[in-house]
């Protein structure tokens, strides 16, 4: 989509995100009708991954956890959208936080961190709300959408409360560049990376690669690594709950953080099964030992 699609589509945007909010859940449930009742938006992808996760769930139970994340879904997309014009107020009400005497230790020690989550919950309205926590300054790594037009309105979006945003390629120059700054650097860890230089672990009964990085840059810099869930305690409204994963990373072992933040990521999946994100294709390389067949 070019420049002509983004000027056709921007008003359609700011008017949905200009919505209260029942009327965006209004808008949201028509969504859904049609994104997966109508188009079937990925749905084989969703009823694959959920199956090879859940297979101690009956049928009826992986439909139930399918109907309850295409809600969910449609309401993340929405809701995405809604932080164009979401004030702080909205923010607080909607979001509540837990465990944010961890951050304060380290920020009132001078010490920046590294959050480690998922794609699970809202993400983007978690980053809404650290904004107004009053600590570190936020930096969520990104990457670059080739559309500038696009581009601009998610950095809008993720910026305008008053967080930073990293480039996934200079996350590491940027992280020095800021070093005599009090930043907490996010990482949402659960996305695929390439297999051959993966940490490779067991999650939700499948082999997964799972990026190096984030337990890699903990170790170089020697920032505290703190766990970030966000719960969807109804609809449109979250629980952040932070949790200290490691204090001391340069300490650990090769692969160490990888395996203990996929363990929480996992334990908060099969709490909450419908809020991750089922639609991404997370097991596109097969196993390990497929991996290593195909020279990768």
């Amino acid at each position: 989509m070019g420049a002509i699609g983004y000027y056709l589509l921007r008003p359609v945007l700011y008017g949905i995100a200009y919505l209260p909010f029942p009327l965006l859940y209004l808008l949201s449930d028509a969504v859904q009708l049609l994104l997966f009742g109508v188009f079937g938006y990925r749905l084989k992808v969703v009823r694959e991954n959920l199956r090879n996760s859940f297979p101690e769930k009956s049928e009826a139970e992986l439909k139930q956890v399918e109907h309850e994340f295409r809600r969910w879904f449609c309401d993340l997309m929405l809701e995405t959208i809604k932080t164009l014009t979401i004030t702080p107020r909205q923010v607080n009400k909607r979001i509540s936080v837990e465990g944010t005497g961890v951050l304060k230790q380290y920020f009132e020690a001078g010490q920046s961190v590294i959050i480690v989550m998922g794609h699970w919950g809202n993400w983007e309205l978690g980053g809404a709300r650290f904004s107004q926590l009053g600590l570190h300054h936020l930096n969520v790594i990104y990457h670059p959408l080739e559309n500038k037009h696009f581009d601009r309105l998610f950095i809008r979006m993720r910026t305008r409360l008053g967080n930073g945003l990293y480039p996934m390629k200079d996350t590491v120059r940027c992280m020095l560049r800021d070093s005599r700054k009090l930043t907490a650097t996010a990482f949402i860890a659960d996305q695929t990376p390439s297999p051959e230089h993966a940490y490779w672990t067991t999650f939700l009964n499948q082999d997964t690669p799972v990026f190096r990085g984030t337990e890699a840059i903990a170790r170089k810099l020697g920032q505290p690594v703190i766990y970030l869930g966000i719960d969807r305690k109804k609809r449109g409204h979250y629980h952040m709950r932070f949790e200290l994963l490691e204090a001391e990373p340069g300490s650990t072992a090769e692969g160490e953080i990888s395996e203990r933040h996929t363990r929480l990521l996992e334990e908060d999946i099969r709490k909450h099964p419908a809020i991750w994100l089922w639609t991404h294709r997370r097991w596109k390389h097969g196993s390990r030992r497929q991996a290593v067949g195909n020279g990768q």
